[in-house]
């Protein structure tokens, strides 16, 4: 194995980590980084004495990374232990003050000068905790982490601690602990704890839900005074430095505010309405996209999507969110911009973020760079048998997408609590997420990885968003529900049909490989076809864009996902190498054929006359 670093990793400033403000859809001004050195132990033991925190580690940076400092896996059975002094700056404490974590993964308890704070089961998602009682002058915040990956139902994505076989480059280094922005902030007794902003594009108007959080537990003990304690909301939108509109409000209500002559969201044009709330003492700054997303018939007769009620054909690659020095953080905020951009100057409109919910920083930057997300649900459940969830289906498409997915051992679903904790996190990532226009289409399950009830699933998730389209079963194991017919296909000669209920869409294709020298994780080397230059992988890639994707647009084909944006320690069938140093694919070429894609789709939409 080769350590690889990208330039951003080199040049990364360690006295200011992560220090950009987490959470772009609600700023206040209160704002405290608690990122940076922390000291650390891994221990067999539940309880550490203070002598044995023997390491220091960079937070946000997992153990597992070179950018960590510590460079040591965290196993089955051994617990992270965490500690961080800090002092809090003169005047920051209002009337409270929370603790946020970005992310910890996989399962957590936290505690602040020795009074347990809460805990916490999944690696992706935020959490936080409400600190002002437990707080003093000098504090000692202290976590005690457990990881299992595969060895427990919990959502893992690509982590993987056994590797073997053939597709056992398909799963990465798995990684534990703190990954995203540990920060705090004061608030008022009563503040704006929760926003909900909903695009009404066919009303010419925007709908926004706050919820206030209160902190004082005898605040609302009697609903007459609760009633009359009620405080009301002043929203004022803005956009292109003037006020469009203002509103009142009061908490746990809707408030429809029109937009007369607004100007829509879209990758070509990403323009964005800021919003500010003002709640009692407290005021957020938010932002949202005039953007709508749906499905129809274009002009002859085709089921499509379409974005803002026009066919729309969403054009894109597969975005793992690998780094080699810091596996699943970037290793700064510049470098995630940098990788979205690149795509975006490649002529792709649309990631599909594959079985990761990154930190709120990457969906702000592609609300505003103007790029399309289709977010994966990460998989869990138990190791998966991938004799039956990828032989099958490359042996036969049809037996794959007959097949139920109602027999839980199966799919490595026997676990009640793990299937009861997957829906917890489905909801809790949609909530997270649903405020950011570039989000299009959730994808609940991949491939059969840890699948089950897919049509309740489904469901679900349109009882909780039915703004945005739905990839029910991405790949195979099809329950014939959600928007699209779903196709992986990394074989040559793919035809597709039109479907009459649903969408027709490549969701994964290609992944050819080329080992570019220098740049290399490992000698291991997993594609689906391997070229020895960058001329011939760029003819390659011509090829396949040409005679598999083009012709398939006129028969239906309305989006089209390429794996992937980068090479991923052994599998290297990135558009870009592993450090982002090289992109392996002709730029030119790819900005080429994109064009052509575009112009091709949008004459086969029109009606045909003749």
């Amino acid at each position: 194995m080769t350590q690889l670093c990208s330039r951003w990793g080199k040049e990364l400033d360690r006295e200011k980590v992560w220090q950009e403000y987490p959470r772009p859809g609600m700023v206040r001004d209160s704002y405290y980084n608690l990122n940076g050195e922390w000291d650390c132990c891994i221990s067999p033991d539940a309880r550490v004495l203070p002598y044995a925190y023997d390491r220091k580690i960079l937070v946000p940076f997992s153990p597992e990374t070179v950018l960590s400092g510590i460079e040591e896996q965290l196993r089955p059975g051994k617990y992270l232990h965490y500690r961080k002094r800090f002092r809090l700056p003169a005047g920051f404490c209002r009337n409270r003050v929370l603790l946020h974590f970005g992310a910890v993964d996989q399962e957590c308890e936290v505690f602040l000068n020795g009074t347990l704070l809460g805990g916490h089961k999944g690696g992706y998602l935020p959490f936080s905790f409400d600190v002002t009682d437990a707080l003093r002058e000098e504090n000692e915040l202290t976590l005690r982490v457990t990881d299992e990956t595969e060895q427990s139902p919990h959502a893992r994505g690509k982590q993987k601690l056994s590797k073997k076989g053939i597709l056992s480059s398909l799963f990465y280094t798995p990684q534990s602990g703190i990954w995203q922005t540990v920060w705090m902030e004061s608030v008022p007794e009563t503040y704006i704890e929760w926003l909900k902003i909903t695009p009404l594009y066919d009303e010419g108007a925007v709908k926004i839900r706050m919820r206030a959080g209160n902190v004082n537990p005898h605040a609302c003990d009697c609903p007459e005074e609760a009633e009359e304690n009620r405080q009301t909301a002043h929203i004022t939108v803005m956009g292109e430095n003037r006020i469009i509109a203002q509103a009142q409000t009061e908490p746990g209500r809707d408030c429809v505010i029109r937009l007369d002559g607004f100007r829509s969201w879209s990758p070509e044009d990403p323009f964005l309405y800021d919003v500010k709330i003002a709640l009692g003492d407290d005021e957020v700054t938010s932002y949202f996209g005039m953007r709508k997303v749906s499905a129809g018939r274009d002009g002859n007769g085709i089921l499509r999507f379409f974005l803002n009620n026009r066919p729309y054909f969403f054009n894109g690659l597969l975005d793992q969110g690998y780094w080699p020095e810091s596996l699943m953080t970037p290793p700064t905020d510049e470098a995630l911009v940098c990788d979205i951009r690149k795509q975006k100057e490649l002529g792709y409109n649309t990631i599909r973020k594959h079985v990761k919910v990154e930190s709120e920083r990457f969906y702000y930057h592609c609300d505003r760079l103007g790029m399309l997300v289709w977010q994966d649900m990460p998989n869990g459940g138990g190791a998966y048998n991938m004799a039956f969830v990828a032989g099958i289906a490359n042996f036969s498409d049809s037996i794959a997408r007959e097949m139920s997915d109602s027999n839980y051992r199966r799919f490595k679903r026997e676990d009640a609590a793990g299937r009861r904790q997957y829906c917890r996190d489905l909801t809790g990532m949609v909530k997270h997420l649903y405020n950011h226009p570039c989000i299009a289409v959730w994808v609940p399950f991949n491939e059969g990885w840890g699948q089950f009830d897919t049509a309740r699933i489904t469901e679900k998730l349109r009882g909780l968003d039915r703004t945005r389209l739905i990839n029910q079963a991405c790949g195979w194991f099809d329950q014939k529900g959600g928007d699209m017919y779903s196709i992986h296909n990394y074989r040559r000669g793919l035809t597709v049909t039109p479907q009459e209920d649903r969408v027709v869409a490549l969701t994964e294709y290609g992944g050819y490989a080329y080992p570019v020298a220098g740049h290399m994780f490992s000698k291991r080397k997993f594609g689906y076809r391997h070229y020895a230059s960058g001329a011939a992988l760029t003819a390659g890639y011509r090829r396949l864009v040409e005679e598999e994707i083009l012709p398939n647009v006129a028969r239906g084909l309305s989006a089209a996902v390429y794996t992937q944006v980068s090479d991923i320690e052994t599998e290297i069938n990135g558009v870009m190498t592993y450090d982002r140093e090289v992109v392996k694919i002709d730029p030119d070429t790819i900005r080429e054929l994109n064009g052509a894609l575009y112009r091709i789709f949008e004459e086969c939409v029109r009606k045909d006359e003749s």
